[in-house]
Formats: C-alpha cells, sequence, structure tokens
C-alpha cells in the first residue's frame, strides 16, 4: 500500500480495517491494488447485503416476507465476509464515513480517501447490478416499486428528513465508535492472530447491534456507498415498474454517515485517549 499511510510501529502500515489497531502485509502475490479491493470488497458486500432485502422483500422468492432479523443477520453476515475478503490487501474500510473518520484523526492519509470512496460506490454499484441479475425474474412479479427500491437503498420508515437525519448521524456515530473501542489494543494486541483471525466476526456482530438497535427509523444505512451506488443502479437498470430512485431523500444516508462516524471518532479520540 506504499509508506504513505501512518506507521504504527513495528515496521508496518495502519489497517482501517480493523480500524485503530490491526497491521496487515499486502500479499507481494495478489493482482489487487487497495483500489480494486476496496472495489471487490464492497462489491462482495452488496450482493450478499442487498441480496438479503432483495430475498425478503421481492414477491415469490424462497425468502419472501422471512423478516427484519433475517436481513440484519444477512447483513451483518455480509460485512464479516467482505471484510475477511480484502482486509489484508486494503484494510476493507468498505465505507466512506469510515475511511473519512480515520483520516481526520490522522490514521489514514488524506491522498489516498478520493481513490477508496471512488472504489467503495464503484463496488456497490457493481454489487447492486449482480443483484440485480440473480432476483431477474422476481422484479416483474413484484407490482411495489417501493419494495423495488429497497432492494437498492435505504429510506425512511416516517419521512421526516432532519429526524431521518439524526438517526444516520447516530448509526454512524455508533460504527465508528465501537469500531474504534473494540478493536483498542487493551482487547486486541496489535497485529496478533487473534486479532487478524477474529476481528472481521466481530465487526459482523457491531453492524448486527446496530441493524436491530438502531435500524428502524431508516433502514440503518451506516455507509454512503453502500445507499449511493445502489442507488444509482436502481436509476440506470431497466427495471419494470420501477418508479423513481428517490433522490430528494439521497443525501440524508450520504451525509449522516459521514458526520456521524467524525463525530464517533473524535469522540473516541477526547475520552479514550485523551
Amino acid at each position: 500500500m506504499g509508506r504513505d499511510v501512518l506507521l504504527l510501529g513495528r515496521g508496518r502500515p495502519y489497517s482501517p480495517a480493523a480500524v485503530a489497531v490491526h497491521t496487515f502485509t499486502i500479499s507481494p502475490r495478489s493482482l489487487m491494488s487497495p483500489f480494486v479491493a476496496e472495489l471487490v470488497g464492497t462489491a462482495i458486500l452488496i450482493v450478499l447485503g442487498n441480496g438479503v432485502v432483495a430475498n425478503v422483500v421481492l414477491l415469490r422468492t424462497k425468502g419472501n416476507n422471512s423478516g427484519w432479523i433475517v436481513i440484519t443477520a444477512g447483513w451483518a453476515f455480509a460485512v464479516t465476509i467482505a471484510v475477511y475478503s480484502v482486509n489484508s490487501l486494503s484494510g476493507a474500510h468498505l465505507n466512506p464515513a469510515v475511511t473519512i473518520a480515520l483520516a481526520c484523526i490522522g490514521t489514514f492519509a488524506w491522498a489516498k480517501v478520493p481513490m477508496y470512496i471512488a472504489a467503495q460506490v464503484a463496488g456497490g454499484f457493481i454489487g447492486a447490478v449482480i443483484v440485480w441479475l440473480a432476483y431477474l425474474p422476481h422484479w416483474s412479479a413484484t407490482p411495489d416499486p417501493e419494495s423495488k427500491l429497497a432492494v437498492f437503498s435505504t429510506s425512511p420508515a416516517i419521512r421526516q428528513p432532519w429526524a431521518n437525519f439524526v438517526s444516520e448521524v447516530i448509526g454512524g456515530f455508533a460504527l465508528v465508535l465501537a469500531l474504534l473501542t473494540v478493536f483498542a489494543p487493551g482487547n486486541f494486541v496489535p497485529g496478533s492472530d487473534l486479532a487478524k483471525g477474529f476481528g472481521p466476526v466481530l465487526v459482523g456482530v457491531i453492524i448486527w447491534s446496530i441493524g436491530l438497535s438502531l435500524g428502524g427509523p431508516t433502514g440503518y444505512a451506516i455507509n454512503p456507498a453502500r445507499d449511493l451506488g445502489p442507488r444509482i443502479a436502481h436509476a440506470v437498470l431497466p427495471i419494470v415498474g420501477k418508479g423513481g430512485s428517490d433522490w430528494g431523500y439521497a443525501w440524508i444516508p450520504i451525509m449522516g454517515p459521514i458526520v456521524g462516524g467524525l463525530l464517533g471518532a473524535l469522540t473516541h479520540q477526547f475520552l479514550w485517549r485523551a
């Protein structure tokens, strides 16, 4: 990844996926650059995460109407698998809110931020296209445009823009603060086999907890790329009877997690690292 990433001792570059403490070594045999790894990792995240939403909300699927627990569990597993897939290659941010928060507290190079965000949004778009293909017969079988949009992007249960924004800020805050505190050196030895092997599972547990506890108002985007990339896919794909892409709401799942993630990172710096 180069030496423009903050070094945390032992001669190894900082691994943002384990957020504040893990280290990683890029395999010399890998053909994936950090940009490609973030793209692929985010695509995996969306294929499995948006895929579980499609299974639950589209009609005549095997998992139709199986409920919120299935969706939150599916997203938790999706995050876990995606982090395992590319953690050693890019640090597995997979989320612009995480990338920006880490850069703001000085643990990730600002020069890398645009590249990571571009890869994450592109990966989100590609993942959504794959979900569309996977459920191709079910779009025409589902008459409700809102259900189709829900496969791609989030929407509020009760539409009150500033309340919805606050909900996403809280979700982003909880995500980044949890990542920084759970993976603190007091809990895991940086770079240890336990941290590298078990860390992605705990990231999934964090996502599951946020979904169960805070996901009700807005569907817990907590990740701008998870919402924006698929929303663009919804806008351009030839989905029968899809309706609009709700661009008037789109700023909330973009800005809310970014603001919340930054506040979470700053809170960690102030209270835990003072």
